[in-house]
C-alpha cells in the first residue's frame, strides 16, 4: 500500500476526469459503495475456491464477532447495493463506481495490496448489444487517454450447463497428464479446472494449448450470442483477438469475457477486464437479472500514461505576490475576485511573508506560468505587474479592468 504524492495526483485526476466524461456521454450513473462488506458476500459471489477468497482477502472479525472483508473487487458490492436499494427489480441500470480495492498479493510493478479501480456495470439487458456497448466504452476511453497499443482479447464461457460439461472434459484431459501439472493446477483440478487454462507457468503452456476448448462445445444460442458480439465489434471498427484460453479468475462469469492487454507492463499486462455475469444477482438473493461489467486498473493505466504523459492540469497558472506586508489584504481580495470570475483558473496566493526576492523564488518553484504583483504603486494606479516565469514575455503592467480577460486567455489557451 502506498501514498500518491502531490506531483503524481494531476495524472490521476486527468485519468479520472477523462473516464468520467466518457461515462457521462453514455449516460451511466455513479454509485458509491462501502469499502467493507460481509465476508460471506465475496465467498458467495467470487467463489470459495478462488485464489482471491482462499489467499488474498483482508478479513477480520469486528467487535460483534461478524466477519468483515475489505472489498477485493467491486462487482459483488454493486450487486448487493442494487438489490438492497431496489435498483434491479424490473429495471435496467447502467452504473459506474471508482475507489480502492484490497488484495494481499505479492507487490510488484502494477500490482499493489491497495489498488484502485473504475468499474462499470449494466443490469437487465441480456442481448449482445449491451456487450458491444460495454466494450465500445472501453475503446473510447483508450482514445480519450491517447492509448493506442492495447489489444482486446475475447472469449465466451457459455452457460452454466455448457461449462459443467466442459469441466468434465478438462478433468479427463488433465488427469491423463498429472505429472505435468504444478501444485496450483493439481489443486484446481479438483475445485476449478477452468482456472488451469489461466496458468502463467511456462512449463505448462504446451499442455494447456492442446487442451479441448469451450468454443468447440457451445450450444447454438451461446454461439449465436458470441457471433453477434464479434460482428458488432467488427462493424464498429474495434479489432480483437479470440482467445479460447481466456477464463477470468472469478466464478460468476458466463458467456462474454474480455480483457484489454499490453506488452508494456511485463507480467501485469491486463489493464481492463470484464464480462457477463447473468447468474450473480439471483445468486446473491435478487431476482434473475442479466448483467455485464468491467473494471480497469488505475495504477496500470497510470503507468502507461507516465511513459507518454499527456498535458495535465497541475501547476498553477498564476502565483500572486503581495509587494509588501501592507499589500496582503489587497492581494487576497484580488485572488478571490479572480477565482470567482475566471472559471478553471489555478491561482496560488503567496503566504508567509519574506522579502520580495524570496517571494519570486517561491513563485518560480511553484511551477506557475506567471507572477502577478500587487504593491503600493500597483494599488495606487489600479494596475497589476505581470511577470512571465516560463519562456519569453518579460514583464508588463496590466490594468485591473484587463486582468480578468488576461486570465481567461491563460485558461483558454491551456497555459
Amino acid at each position: 500500500m502506498r501514498d500518491i504524492p502531490p506531483d503524481q495526483t494531476p495524472l490521476w485526476r486527468f485519468l479520472e476526469a477523462r473516464v468520467r466524461n466518457v461515462l457521462d456521454a453514455y449516460a451511466y450513473r455513479e454509485i458509491r459503495m462501502p469499502l467493507l462488506e460481509k465476508t460471506e458476500l465475496f465467498k458467495r459471489s467470487i467463489g470459495e475456491v478462488t485464489d482471491i477468497v482462499e489467499k488474498e482477502m483482508y478479513t477480520f472479525e469486528d467487535r460483534n464477532g461478524d466477519s468483515l472483508t475489505l472489498r477485493p473487487e467491486g462487482t459483488a458490492g454493486c450487486v448487493r447495493a442494487g438489490i438492497e436499494l431496489g435498483l434491479l427489480h424490473n429495471q435496467t441500470q447502467r452504473l459506474w463506481y471508482q475507489g480502492a480495492m484490497f488484495r494481499h498479493e505479492r507487490p510488484q510493478k502494477g500490482r499493489f495490496r491497495q489498488f484502485h479501480q473504475i468499474g462499470v456495470e449494466s443490469y437487465g439487458l441480456a442481448g449482445p448489444d449491451i456487450d458491444i456497448e460495454t466494450i465500445l466504452i472501453t475503446a473510447r476511453i483508450w482514445r480519450e487517454l491517447g492509448l493506442d497499443d492495447l489489444e482486446l482479447q475475447l472469449n465466451t464461457l457459455g452457460t452454466a450447463d455448457e461449462r459443467g460439461a466442459y469441466r468434465k472434459l478438462l478433468v479427463e484431459y488433465f488427469s491423463l497428464h498429472l505429472e505435468l501439472l504444478d501444485e496450483d493446477s493439481l489443486r484446481r483440478l479438483k475445485t476449478n479446472p477452468l482456472r488451469i487454462l489461466d496458468t502463467k507457468n511456462p512449463a505448462m503452456m504446451e499442455l494447456v494449448a492442446n487442451a479441448p476448448t469451450l468454443l468447440e462445445h457451445l450450444g447454438e444460442e451461446s454461439r449465436a450470442h458470441f457471433q453477434l458480439l464479434c460482428d458488432g465489434l467488427t462493424a464498429a471498427g474495434v479489432p480483437f483477438v479470440v482467445n479460447p484460453r481466456l477464463v477470468r479468475g472469478l466464478d460468476y462469469y458466463s458467456l462474454t469475457v474480455f480483457e484489454w492487454v499490453t506488452t508494456r507492463l511485463g507480467a501485469q499486462g491486463t489493464v481492463c477486464a470484464g464480462g457477463r455475469y447473468d447468474a450473480l444477482v439471483e445468486q446473491l438473493g435478487g431476482r434473475a437479472t442479466p448483467a455485464i461489467g468491467f473494471a480497469m486498473g488505475m495504477e496500470r493505466l497510470i503507468s502507461l500514461l507516465e511513459e507518454q504523459p499527456p498535458e495535465t492540469q497541475g501547476d498553477p497558472h498564476v502565483y500572486l505576490i503581495p509587494g509588501g506586508d501592507g499589500d496582503e489584504r489587497e492581494a487576497m481580495l484580488l485572488a478571490e475576485q479572480l477565482r470567482e470570475q475566471v472559471a478553471g483558473l489555478r491561482l496560488l496566493l503567496h503566504c508567509g511573508g519574506g522579502g520580495l526576492k524570496g517571494r519570486f523564488k517561491k513563485a518560480d518553484r511553484s511551477g506557475a506560468g506567471y507572477a502577478f504583483v500587487v504593491g503600493e504603486r500597483e494599488r495606487a494606479n489600479a494596475m497589476v505587474t505581470v511577470k512571465t516565469l516560463r519562456g519569453e514575455g518579460g514583464q508588463q503592467e496590466i490594468s485591473r479592468d484587463e486582468l480578468v480577460g488576461f486570465c481567461r486567455d491563460l485558461v483558454g489557451n491551456g497555459q
